[in-house]
Formats: structure tokens, C-alpha cells, sequence
């Protein structure tokens, strides 16, 4: 059967969304330190696969959801970020763990594997603007505003998987935990067992969808903390009555979804089910017909049925992977236009062949480390997800 899928239009950004542009504000901007084979070179795919065969079992490569699918094909596993780490930290003979993620996935696999496999990413400019969002300076001063009006011992950090590691270990130390998007509410719930209020980093829709939808809260119980502004441009009272301390972050990528993406694909499409993130905004999340993580939403169109009709809120290489995948649904991009994570787009394939290439040479390049104290502290967190109430078998998603 012919694929349904149609590709989204271009928009004056498809460039940088593609990876082949720079964006400052989210971008780390390292150059690679040697030369890049050319993205023409007709023998980039024949260069991998011997690269990697050299390798053998020395080499184990990660790929995300999100990646091209020029790099998935050379992927021993695919998943989400905290499943490619666990995945990693269960090859302990694999000398070099080869993450084609963005740089906080990285640091976790760094953090869960041994002193003596080395994680490396193709591109180190391939990072996250969500985890850029929250500096830990930035924590470390509202966590400063809450002791200074007397909440901080009331309150509890929790952090999405998708932030840096030096966030994951301020949450260690003040006695947080770290979630999924698929864990969320038992994060959540645990957190308020501990304590009367949350701070939840970095993304505010994950936390805003979850308190709200899941636990019954209400919009009024949640406060929008703001890293730029004094006090957060909360007032005192705000932050003594609020339950959820919402930092101002969220996927650049998520984000752009909107309600009127939701009313046009009903109008285009009769009978079409809508298919989003929690990452995406509370109204788009309100007016979806499902919502789950990443691998919620790969599972879902896996057991949807012959010709039911999907519009997905998620980045658009997993969008279009799914449609071609099952040519008997018809399976849409939630939005018009292109949309693709453009930091994850950078690890393509000459910076793949570029990174295994280096290895098979004896040089080790792009290694991703963190330090002892951080890596701890993450640690502690990260356990501390692992031993929530329910979690019977470790989650398998990051969002």
C-alpha cells in the first residue's frame, strides 16, 4: 500500500531546521576538530557501516526518535533519551557509547556508565534548547528567593530528564527527583508527598499538562517563574500560595503546535484523531484527542487500526518515520509547516562517519564528561526516579 503521508511545506527557516544554518541562542557553536567529509560524498553510507564494522563490539551507537534517518540506519538501538542511557549503561564491554542525541542525553549516558566506556556526540553543537533554558546560576538564585521568604525547606525540585546534568544534581542535592514525561505524575506525586510545593524544571508545559490534567490542580495553583526577571516577576504572596513553581521553559519544537493547528487538521481531515506531546501547550494538550510521550505516541499509531486517520504533535522525523512505516493509516503532521528539532538535526551523517572514522584511528573526539560531584548528586536523583512508587520496571521515555 501507498503511504498517505505528505510532507509539510518549507518554511524561511527549513535550512536551519534541516541543520544546515547556525542558531546562536541555542547552539553550543563548536566546531569539529578535523575535517568533515563532504555531505555530496557518494560513499558516506559504505564509509559508516566500515567504520563501525572495525569497530565491532567496542562501539555501540545510540539513536533518538528524533534523529535523521540517514543516522537511525546505524543505530544498535533507537528510543528516548533515558532509555538509550539505561541501554548504554547495560553494555559495559562497549568501549565507546556513540550518542546521536543533543548534549543533556549525553551527559546522562555519561553518568550512568562506567568510569571506563567514553561517551561521545558527533557534533557537540548539537544540544537543547529546552535545557538551555535552565542555567543552574539562574536555579541556584530562585532557590535563593525561596529560602529568603521562607519556602525553600517546603519545596521540592523536580526536573524533566531533558535538562543538563549540572540541573539534575542541583535536584539531587536539595533532595528532588528527576522524571519522564511518562512518569510525570509519580514524580509529581511523590514530591508532594514530601514536601507543599513543587519547582519544576525547565519545561513548564510538561508540568503545567501534568499538575492540571493528571492530579487535579488548578491553573490558579501554578506560577510562571521567570529566570530574566526580579523575584521571577512573581510577588512574594504569588510564590507562598502557589503549589506549582513552573520554571519559563519549553521545547522549541513542542511549542510551536498551537489550537489553531488542532482546528484546522479537524476541519481538513472528518474523523481524525489528534495525537500530541505533554511537551506541547496546555490548550493544545486540552484539545488533543491522546496525549503521551514519545513512545506512548509510537505505540498508539502501532495498534491504531487500518484507515483511521492520525494528526501528530511531535518533531516531524519520527512523524514521517511512522507514516511510512504503517502506509495503511493516514498519518499527518500536526502543523502546515516543516518543523524538525534543529539541534538534533546537526548529528548527520559526515558527522557520524566523522566520529566513528576518528575512533577506528585511536583518536577519541567530542567525549562527553561530567564531573564526580555533578555526576553524584544526578545519580542520587536519578535513583531516586528509579524507586518511585509503581516503577516496577524503569521507564522507558524522556519525552
Amino acid at each position: 500500500m501507498t503511504s498517505t503521508w505528505v510532507e509539510p511545506s518549507n518554511t524561511a527557516t527549513a535550512l536551519l531546521l534541516l541543520g544546515r544554518g547556525s542558531d546562536p541562542a541555542t547552539e553550543r557553536g563548536v566546531e569539529c576538530p578535523g575535517d568533515l567529509p563532504a555531505p555530496s560524498d557518494p560513499d558516506l553510507v559504505a564509509r559508516a557501516a566500515a567504520a563501525k564494522a572495525a569497530l565491532g563490539s567496542k562501539v555501540f551507537v545510540l539513536g533518538h526518535h528524533y534523529q535523521r534517518d540517514e543516522v537511525i540506519q546505524f543505530a544498535d538501538v533507537t528510543g528516548d533519551s533515558f532509555k538509550l542511557a539505561r541501554e548504554a549503561a547495560a553494555r559495559p564491554d562497549a568501549e565507546y557509547i556513540v550518542f546521536c542525541g543533543v548534549h543533556f542525553m549525553a551527559e546522562s549516558a555519561d553518568i550512568l556508565t562506567s568510569d571506563s566506556q567514553k561517551v561521545i556526540l558527533p557534533d557537540l553543537a548539537a544540544g537543547c534548547s529546552m535545557a538551555d533554558m535552565a542555567v543552574l546560576g539562574q536555579v541556584e538564585a530562585a532557590w535563593e528567593v525561596l529560602a529568603d521568604l521562607g519556602v525553600a525547606e517546603q519545596t521540592v525540585p523536580v526536573t524533566y530528564m531533558n535538562s543538563s546534568a549540572d540541573i539534575k544534581g542541583f535536584v539531587g542535592r536539595h533532595g528532588g527527583v528527576v522524571c519522564t514525561s511518562s512518569n510525570a505524575k509519580r514524580a509529581l506525586d511523590w514530591a508532594f508527598a514530601q514536601g507543599s510545593k513543587v519547582l519544576f524544571l525547565p519545561d513548564q508545559h510538561l508540568g503545567r499538562n501534568t499538575a492540571v490534567l493528571e492530579m487535579g490542580y488548578s491553573l490558579d495553583d501554578c506560577v510562571l517563574y521567570d529566570p530574566h526577571k526580579p523575584n521571577g516577576g512573581l510577588t512574594p504572596q504569588q510564590l507562598r500560595d502557589a503549589k506549582m513553581i513552573l520554571w519559563r521553559g519549553h521545547c522549541s519544537v513542542h511549542g510551536r503546535f498551537t489550537l489553531d493547528s488542532v482546528n484546522d487538521v479537524r476541519e481538513r481531515v472528518p474523523g481524525v484523531n489528534v495525537l500530541v506531546h505533554p511537551e506541547c501547550r496546555h490548550e493544545v494538550v486540552t484539545a488533543a484527542d491522546f496525549v503521551g510521550s514519545t513512545e506512548y505516541i509510537i505505540k498508539t499509531i502501532e495498534a491504531a487500526p487500518a484507515g483511521s486517520a492520525w494528526a501528530v504533535g511531535t518533531e516531524l522525523n519520527l512523524v514521517r518515520r511512522l507514516a511510512m512505516a504503517h502506509p495503511d493509516k493516514q498519518i499527518m503532521f500536526l502543523d502546515r509547516a516543516v518543523c524538525y528539532c534543529s539541534t538534533m538535526n546537526r548529528i548527520d551523517l559526515p558527522h557520524l562517519v566523522w566520529a566513528l572514522e576518528e575512533l577506528v584511528a585511536g583518536r577519541v573526539v567530542n567525549q562527553i564528561t561530567v564531573d564526580p560531584d555533578t555526576a553524584h548528586h544526578a545519580r542520587v536523583a536519578l535513583d531516586q526516579m528509579l524507586a518511585l512508587p509503581g516503577a516496577t520496571t524503569p521507564p522507558a521515555t524522556a519525552g
